[in-house]
Formats: structure tokens, sequence, C-alpha cells
């Protein structure tokens, strides 16, 4: 596990109605702040990777579908420097990951359908200078396949 990511086991409460499930709460032991929320979808087979910040905390929940989620510790001095970690989550599985400053990240859309992944950040986005760093998804120096 990378040193300041933490994996929370989510779970729908369901009733004749329908469910409901929490995804992240002020009093969760990882939770800093709020930024905004914001969801964003991926197609079957395509990758959104890789990025990190050297600001914002990424809080990512899996709403749909099913999705293959990477991580990376760049963090020059972190204990888990170098280390690499692979997470699959699905309506099954549900999960929240927090990401911390630092690690790149990315997911690869897995299955049939478009999935769709909620980020609850710890900052909202600068659009005149965004705190995003970005890495081609296979050409580069992270093991990590998403060709798999």
């Amino acid at each position: 596990m990378i040193d300041g990511v933490h994996v929370k086991k989510l779970k729908f409460i369901k009733d004749e109605r329908g469910k409901l499930m929490e995804v992240i709460r002020k009093d969760d032991p990882f939770y800093s702040k709020f930024g905004q929320a914001y969801v964003t979808t991926v197609k079957p087979g395509v990758v959104k990777a890789w990025h990190y910040h050297k600001i914002q905390d990424d809080n990512i929940a899996l709403v749909r579908g099913k999705v293959r989620l990477g991580l990376y510790d760049a963090r020059e001095g972190s204990k888990t420097y170098g280390e690499v970690m692979e997470l699959f989550a699905d309506e099954e599985n549900p999960l929240l990951v927090h990401i911390p400053a630092g690690v790149y990240h990315g997911f690869k859309g897995v299955g049939d359908q478009e999935t769709m992944v909620m980020n609850v950040p710890t900052e909202p986005y600068n659009h005149e200078n965004p705190d995003e760093y970005r890495l081609d998804p296979f050409d580069n120096d992270i093991a990590f396949d998403w060709k798999k």
C-alpha cells in the first residue's frame, strides 16, 4: 500500500425504493477539506492516465461500471517512493480511494459499459493555473501496463 493512500470499502444501503451509498464524510480519518465534487466518465478500454497534483488530494469513488485504478508514488522521500498499486472497483465492490498529492494516478474503463467515477478533491479546479501534471499513459517510466 502506498503511504498516504487510503482505501475505504463502500456499501449500499438498500430498501424497497432503491439504494443509497455514503461516499465521503468529514469524519473519515483521511478527510482534510472540500474543494469541489465532479463526475467523469471513461469508455470501455479507454485509459485516463497518468497525472498527479502538487497541492490537492483526490478522493475517487466508482459510481457506475467497472474501473481499473493505477497509482504510482513519485514523492521523493516517501517511504513507498517508486511503489505501484493496482485496484479494481465495480458496483459489487465499490471503493473510495484517497490519493495524496504527489502520487500519479489514472484509470481504465473495464467491461462493456461506460464507467462513471466521482472525485471530491481538496481544492477547486483552477482554470488559469491548473494543479495537474501529466505523463503519457504508455510512454513513461512507470512499471504499470495499461494494456492488460
